[in-house]
């Protein structure tokens, strides 16, 4: 009697579980070109950033109570204190961000969101850098480790940056007054406002968001509210990267546009006062 046995897949490496290919991929298309522009682009946008943020000056305009989101809440003693919405009481201090209260969890919320960790991890770590394209790490480890296993707290990041989108509207509420207390409406309120909305889609379309919602349920019919809001959380999360984007793209218009106020480069255009 012949016995017959199907070999086992080739691998390079048991441990690593990998099939035997000595190309890094057979992938004939641009594989390179998302990572390339997702690093380009994280890069310029977090070198602005950063250069804005340690200015600190020119993010603010009196004459139509303009804030810039990255100065917001103003909590330093060295903010102006008409920007100062919530009181200053953060020691002025060079290496402090006016906005210290904010940016740090706008940061980590941004950093451990799903998205943009695909974006990243490929884009610098290239783990992978593509689809079936072979990374140079000789081992795997996940997020078990310390400093990825802090991606967990995702969750927690989003309930700040709630609190925070709150602030930012209550930011363009006052907006709509001038200095001299009556109704305002110039282009810049319509960026401030268009940055606010689409801050609001891209916190709400959040994994995290849509589990919140959805989650521990286990009959929807018993729940229609959540239910509903579940389906129109989930929709919206289908264009969490697209969000992802344009809100990076939006709050360094609306901070540019205010920069250039307080810098006397341009006028707003107003419809009225």
């Amino acid at each position: 009697m012949t016995t017959t046995t199907t070999p086992s897949s080739p691998r390079s490496d048991d441990g690593a579980g990998r099939a035997a290919i000595a190309a890094r991929t057979l992938r004939t298309d641009r594989w390179w070109f998302p990572p390339a522009i997702q690093a380009t682009g994280l890069i310029a946008w977090v070198a602005y950033a950063v250069a804005r943020t340690f200015m600190q000056a020119d993010y603010w305009v009196e004459q139509y109570h303009y804030l810039t989101p990255f100065y917001s809440p103003c909590v330093s003693t060295g903010c102006i204190p008409d920007a100062s919405h919530f009181g200053a009481f953060l020691p002025d201090w060079w290496f402090l961000p006016y906005a210290a209260l904010s940016l740090p969890f706008l940061l980590l919320f941004r950093l451990t969101c799903y998205y943009y960790r695909k974006a990243y991890y490929r884009a610098f770590w290239l783990s992978p850098p593509a689809c079936a394209v072979a990374e140079p790490h000789s081992k795997y480890t996940g997020e078990t480790r310390f400093p990825l296993l802090g991606q967990n707290l995702h969750r927690y990041f989003f309930y700040a940056a709630v609190i925070i989108s709150l602030i930012n509207t209550y930011d363009a509420v006052l907006a709509f007054r001038t200095a001299d207390g009556e109704f305002g409406l110039g282009l810049g309120n319509v960026i401030i406002v268009t940055n606010v909305v689409l801050l609001w889609l891209y916190t709400a379309s959040c994994h995290s968001c849509r589990s919140i919602i959805g989650g521990k349920l286990n009959h929807f019919s018993q729940h229609p509210v959540r239910y509903k809001l579940w389906g129109w959380v989930s929709k919206l999360n289908g264009h969490h990267m697209l969000l992802a984007w344009i809100t990076l793209g939006t709050l360094a218009i609306t901070d540019f546009y205010i920069w250039g106020l307080a810098s006397d480069w341009y006028s707003d255009p107003r419809l009225f006062n």
